[in-house]
């Protein structure tokens, strides 16, 4: 699917995504600005998340929980890793075998330890207010 769209339209392509995504394993790439945050943190709130959503650059990691307080999953900001061995210390196969969301942002620093039925979600800055989002479900 591929498709350009406006911020104002974010709610609308965060709902289709969970609609034809085969799994909860999400990678976002994209270069700074694109909206990966922007749309992790719609994607999250659509699917009911208690608290906002922001990047977990400095923690690597944030954990999200319903207004239930269950276990929503994880955000992932691998902008600062240096290394695989950084996201094995982290814990990263331990947060892979939870079965809750996983939103990745910068999935290429690791991407020999994502699970293989992960969805590649490309974004891209058209200007200030135009993105366009890009990913194959096959």
């Amino acid at each position: 699917m591929k498709r350009t769209f406006q911020l104002a339209e974010i709610n609308d392509v965060a709902n289709q995504l969970l609609k034809e995504v085969p799994n909860k394993a999400l990678c976002f790439h994209g270069e700074m600005g694109a909206g990966k945050t922007t749309l992790i943190r719609t994607l999250v709130k659509q699917l009911g998340g208690m608290d906002e959503a922001s990047s977990p650059t400095f923690g690597l990691v944030n954990e999200y929980h319903d207004q239930n307080d269950q276990l929503l999953g994880y955000h992932f900001d691998f902008y600062r890793i240096e290394n695989e061995v950084e996201a094995l210390d982290l814990g990263l196969e331990d947060y892979l075998g939870t079965g809750t969301w996983l939103f990745m942002e910068w999935p290429e620093k690791v991407s020999s330890l994502l699970p293989t039925e992960a969805v590649d979600i490309y974004l891209h800055f058209i200007d200030e207010i135009t993105r366009s989002i890009e990913y194959s479900l096959d």
